[in-house]
């Protein structure tokens, strides 16, 4: 079938210049779903000149209290919203319905409402230096910001960006995945609702060409990419040109650290889950589990056995099952992994290669572990994004650590111990953006983002929101000082 797609540029929707357009099949049976027009050259010039243009009407002197009028609407919207935003995730992208109503969904709404606390409590423009009311730091909208986010969590990543850009003080362009448009359509429905003035958000459905056009835009003030390391770095070198903010939430290989005196049922279990959850299709996937030697065979037997628990199934029904991989050259690249690793001699305690029973069709794989594995293994080393865990042992802390940091990325790391002195150590000397102990998850409002390849900047909260602001300093004024 074909949807009527539109942008939604300055207040309107408009049919799309281009005739590009792209093919996409429903993950679960291969066959297509629908082809989606992609913006080109003048549809990019277009909504960029509308958020310009919105800047000068008025909006860069919205107050915070204005502009938390708007993020309650937004929220309220996507509420009503639901259950048809799981239904299309879920077409989408393949991930179970049942997730898509408690994750996918819920997450976003987290986002937008950490927002609002954030606003709330430290969101004020000016705020003074050391108590000093005639010293002070003003936190003022960059301009115009280009938004990409990605397909794995469509509703949630485009929350996290247009929250934080619209609480800034932004006007902004979106382009979310084109492999996720629908998702990214009923969002423009919702902003649309908010009633906000005409040019402050605009979206468009468009691919790479439409991307490299939004981050060499001259009016571009402001940047905020989520997607692969290897784009990651184009969108970076254009963004080096103008000298534009950039926030950049790149790939990950995430190491969970197993110590010996952890707990050990529990730690194996949220192991299991948290690779597997999204059908590993989660950047900050806890995909290399590293285990003290003492428990190494302990943990591998339980790991298995969990992983067997594990089943697919296609997404509309309900339950607890994993749903298949987004498309096809996902679904080959995790197989090629799987049997790379098998060919560099790590050994498959559960899964493996090929789809599951029962499923012929569709971008389904089979949840695998695989175990002995080593450093110098593709899949020990490169992000597989899909349910894959490998297994590596390790003898001390000083190895554990030299093992986590061995990967090009730095976005998360799990630690499990009962040891706090342990933990903490392990936690200062691992190189990553995000550390987590023994299962708690982060707060709400926690910077999210890496270091090293796993991308620049941070996101949610305050850090979101100050991430599209500018500091500037000013001295000899009291903060009552009329303009």
């Amino acid at each position: 079938m074909d949807f009527d797609f539109h942008h939604y540029v300055d207040g309107c929707w408009v049919t799309p210049e281009a005739a590009k357009t792209l093919e996409l099949c429903d993950p679960a049976t291969e066959l297509v779903r629908c082809r989606v027009p992609l913006a080109g050259a003048e549809d990019v010039a277009r909504a960029v000149e509308a958020a310009h243009s919105a800047l000068a009407r008025g909006w860069l002197e919205t107050s915070v209290s204005e502009r938390l009028i708007y993020l309650h609407r937004l929220i309220a919207e996507i509420e009503n919203r639901r259950d048809q935003f799981a239904h299309i995730i879920s077409q989408e992208m393949g991930a179970p319905i049942d997730f898509c109503k408690a994750h996918q969904v819920e997450a976003s709404l987290a986002h937008l409402r950490g927002f609002v606390d954030a606003m709330t409590v430290q969101g004020a423009i000016d705020t003074p230096i050391a108590d000093d009311p005639m010293h002070r730091v003003r936190y003022e909208p960059m301009g115009v910001a280009t938004l990409i986010t990605p397909w794995n969590w469509p509703l949630n990543q485009i929350a996290l960006k247009v929250g934080a850009a619209l609480m800034a003080g932004c006007t902004m362009v979106l382009k979310p995945s084109e492999l996720t448009p629908l998702t990214g359509h009923l969002f423009a429905q919702c902003m649309e609702a908010t009633e906000l003035p005409h040019g402050v958000f605009n979206f468009l459905i468009g691919g790479a060409e439409a991307g490299e056009l939004l981050t060499a835009h001259k009016r571009v003030s402001a940047i905020s990419f989520t997607g692969s390391t290897r784009a990651g770095q184009l969108v970076a070198a254009a963004a080096s040109i103008g000298f534009r903010r950039l926030t950049l939430e790149l790939g990950g290989k995430s190491p969970n650290l197993l110590f010996a005196d952890c707990d050990i049922a529990t730690a194996v279990r949220q192991g299991v889950a948290h690779c597997f959850r999204n059908a590993g299709q989660s950047c900050n996937a806890a995909s290399l589990m590293l285990v003290e030697d003492g428990i190494y065979d302990e943990v591998v037997t339980s790991a298995a056995d969990i992983a067997d628990t594990y089943h697919a199934d296609l997404p509309q029904k309900s339950g607890p099952h994993m749903g298949p991989l987004v498309n096809r050259a996902q679904f080959v690249r995790v197989q090629n992994f799987i049997e790379n690793a098998i060919e560099q001699g790590a050994r498959c305690v559960s899964g493996g290669a090929g789809r599951p029973d029962g499923l012929n069709q569709g971008y389904f794989v089979r949840p695998t572990v695989l175990v002995d594995v080593t450093p110098d293994m593709n899949v020990a080393r490169e992000e597989v994004f899909g349910p894959v865990l490998t297994i590596m042992s390790f003898r001390d802390l000083d190895d554990a650590v030299l093992k986590a940091n061995h990967s090009a990325y730095g976005l998360a790391a799990y630690i499990q111990s009962s040891d706090a002195h342990m933990a903490n150590e392990a936690a200062r000397r691992i190189n990553a953006g995000m550390i987590q102990v023994n299962g708690n998850s982060r707060a709400l409002g926690a910077p999210f983002g890496g270091t090293k390849s796993s991308g620049l900047g941070r996101e949610a909260g305050i850090w979101g929101i100050r991430a599209f602001q500018e500091l500037k300093s000013i001295s000899g004024l009291s903060l009552t000082t009329e303009a």
